[in-house]
Parts: C-alpha cells; sequence; structure tokens
C-alpha cells in the first residue's frame, strides 16, 4: 500500500524554478522587483500581489499570452482603447481586462498598464 507523502516527490518544473520563462520571465523580473509585491504561481498562473490582493496574472504555459489585470474604472476604459487590450471575460465589470502579451515587444505596454493595476492597489484603503 501506498501511503501519500512518503517517497519521492514531484520534481519542479525548470520554469517554476527560474521565475518563468519567455515574456513570463519578463514580467516577473520587472514586477517582482516593485515595493511590495509578490509573484507566485497559482492555479495555472502567475499570480501578481500587493499584500493577499491580486492585481493581475499570467499564464504559467509558454504557448499562453493572455495577461489579466484589475484596473480602475476610469484606467480600464482607456485601457480598452488600446489595440490588444479586451475586457476580461468574466470580470470586466470589476475593472478587469485582458492584455495580449505575446512577444518581447508586447512587455512595455503590458508593464504600462501593470504599473497602473499596482498603484491602484497601493491606493486603496487595506480591508481588515
Amino acid at each position: 500500500m501506498r501511503v501519500r507523502g512518503i517517497g519521492r516527490g514531484r520534481k519542479i518544473r525548470r520554469a517554476l524554478a527560474r521565475g518563468g520563462a519567455g515574456v513570463a520571465e519578463q514580467l516577473n523580473d520587472a514586477v517582482g522587483g516593485w515595493p511590495g509585491v509578490k509573484v507566485t504561481p497559482m492555479f495555472g498562473r502567475w499570480g501578481y500581489f500587493v499584500g493577499e490582493t491580486l492585481f493581475a496574472c499570467f499564464p504559467l504555459r509558454l504557448k499562453e499570452h493572455d495577461l489579466w489585470i484589475r484596473l480602475s474604472l476610469e484606467d480600464q476604459a482607456r485601457a480598452l482603447k488600446t489595440p490588444g487590450v479586451t475586457p476580461h471575460r468574466r470580470f470586466a465589470a470589476r475593472g478587469w481586462v485582458e492584455c495580449r502579451v505575446d512577444s518581447p515587444g508586447a512587455v512595455p505596454r503590458a508593464l504600462r498598464w501593470l504599473r497602473r493595476g499596482y498603484e491602484e492597489v497601493r491606493r486603496r484603503p487595506k480591508r481588515d
């Protein structure tokens, strides 16, 4: 009989151990350097947190390219006028957008919107 937790565990995928691969690695390095940001894998995506508040996430898989960002409603309206940015499939009413980041050339645009999402979370009062 095999007991869970005993024996050899699975190896961590190399991409997880390195903090991402490809465009995800660039985003994780940049955003992870901002004060108070924690980048952690969650449910198949890299989650970008300030404290316990999620403000963005990006897929772990190299062939997926949809960056989700939570913005203020004003910033969301501005972002939606930008090519490559669409309302989030389920959470658009809460300020979430989807931004396609499929090449290193798209990273600077994504970082501008990520910075706005980050600043919005830092401005909000903390919940108890």
